[in-house]
């Protein structure tokens, strides 16, 4: 009997709980501000959705055992979910990343949409390509063609530019060897 008046209790516990851990999109930036202010890094955001293959793909760019630690290194990464669909159960967007996302100049992009902050915030550079690319002004995505690919190098360089000319090379390599030239 206990046991069963114990249920819904521990059921509203656990959805409290669940409900607690799912921040919104500006709760989210403000704890990477504070991280990008104490690290003195920048911050890359990154929007993507579940479904989308080259998010996974950029997601393994970011979790590689080489290219992994240069990007943390060099720069708060943050992610968020735009895009899902609505029937999906098991997914849904990160709330208010959408307005996050259109705020930052992304409204129309694809996925992923990649976006770099200073410390407070503030956009510096994006993955629209601005020539090179095909379409000059599209959205890079997952960075795969040598256009795309020098896009996002040319990014990194205005963004991190205390990265290393060997750190440089090594995400340079890993996105040619996977890329779609």
């Amino acid at each position: 009997m206990i046991a069963r008046l114990l249920r819904p209790a521990v059921f509203a516990l656990l959805l409290s709980a669940a409900a607690a851990s799912a921040q919104t999109a500006q709760q989210t930036l403000s704890q990477a501000e504070s991280q990008a202010v104490n690290e003195h890094k920048n911050i890359l955001l990154v929007f993507s959705a579940s479904w989308c293959v080259p998010c996974h793909m950029f997601e393994a760019f970011l979790t590689d055992r080489k290219t992994g630690p240069i990007m943390a290194a060099n720069f708060v990464v943050v992610r968020f979910d735009v895009g899902e669909r609505k029937d999906d159960p098991k997914h849904a967007n990160t709330p208010g990343a959408e307005e996050l996302r259109a705020s930052v100049g992304g409204a129309e992009a694809g996925y992923p949409f990649l976006v770099v902050t200073d410390a407070t915030g503030k956009p510096m550079v994006n993955s629209f390509c601005p020539s090179g690319c095909k379409p000059p002004g599209e959205n890079i995505g997952y960075p795969a063609t040598s256009g795309e690919i020098d896009w996002f190098m040319q990014m990194l360089r205005q963004s991190a530019p205390s990265m290393s000319a060997k750190d440089t090379k090594t995400i340079r390599v890993w996105l040619d060897a996977r890329g779609h030239n």
